[in-house]
């Protein structure tokens, strides 16, 4: 019997909690809520660390629906997401998965960062992302029928597809797609002085080293400094951190282990923000 429904990392979000901190940036909230309220299925297109997740959670709880996460990998499969039997005190019992069970309770089902899972994996959602609105469960010879409510949104970071990792046609043209990236520089600030509960100035001048890493021109870094680096950049500063520890901890070091280019960033970081 898999075991690999340990792996399925799943977080829910209800009404009742505080509503997530999230700033539009374009008429992403309008394209999402008239999606919603067709039912249709939602495609989320940006790099790492600009908002994605955020954004969902922020519009779940606009809607009051509940909301289930799904962190995709490449060992997911399909049962990890519809279900398989599990033995339980002696006896085999069907256990759903997260998506059975958005499918099930009218739930919004976030997978995210999609094209992590095996390509024969998201097959799975072909017939919940049109008009059939249907989940087939063939272990349990049945097919459940989407309860009002349910939607279908999964995400991907562009900057890392390829040949092996990309989003099939047949799936991407099911899907109504959005597309988010770093927001500008005065939502940014606004952002991070909330998240970090840092003062503006502070929060500026690390929107102000982001943008200059982001800008750099030929540059070898796999990944942008995300506004959640410069979050987590500001909360180590909010708790007594130098400025320049904390940038070097949460930004530069997370950036590369090349030395060069850590001692390249780290220069960098300190010309911004005037630091010796």
């Amino acid at each position: 019997m898999s075991t690999n429904h340990h792996s399925v990392e799943l977080a829910v979000e209800s009404a009742a909690t505080p509503a997530p901190f999230y700033r539009s940036v374009g008429d992403e909230a309008d394209v999402f809520r008239a999606a919603a309220r067709r039912g249709l299925p939602v495609l989320l297109k940006g790099p790492t660390g600009c908002g994605k997740t955020r954004f969902v959670e922020a519009m779940a709880h606009e809607l009051g629906r509940e909301l289930i996460t799904v962190a995709g990998h490449e060992d997911m499969t399909s049962a990890d997401l519809v279900g398989r039997f599990l033995l339980k005190g002696g006896e085999t019992i069907w256990v759903d998965g997260p998506l059975s069970r958005a499918v099930r309770q009218g739930a919004i089902c976030y997978l995210d960062e999609i094209v992590e899972a095996r390509q024969d994996t998201t097959v799975v959602i072909h017939p919940l992302a049109d008009h059939r609105r249907e989940l087939p469960v063939d272990r349990l010879g049945t097919t459940l029928s989407a309860a009002p409510g349910f939607q279908l949104v999964i995400s991907y970071n562009p900057g890392y597809q390829s040949i092996l990792k990309n989003i099939k046609e047949s799936t991407r043209q099911r899907f109504v797609a959005i597309e988010l990236d770093f927001p500008p520089a005065d939502i940014e600030v606004e952002v991070v002085a909330h998240e970090a509960g840092i003062d503006r100035r502070t929060a500026g001048a690390l929107v102000r080293l982001g943008n200059a890493i982001r800008g750099l021109q030929g540059s070898p870094l796999r990944e942008a400094s995300s506004t959640r680096m410069l979050i987590l950049a500001g909360g180590l500063i909010a708790e007594g951190l130098p400025v320049r520890s904390a940038v070097q901890a949460a930004i530069v070091r997370a950036l590369s282990d090349d030395p060069d280019i850590v001692r390249a960033l780290g220069e960098l970081a300190d010309g911004v923000l005037d630091v010796t």
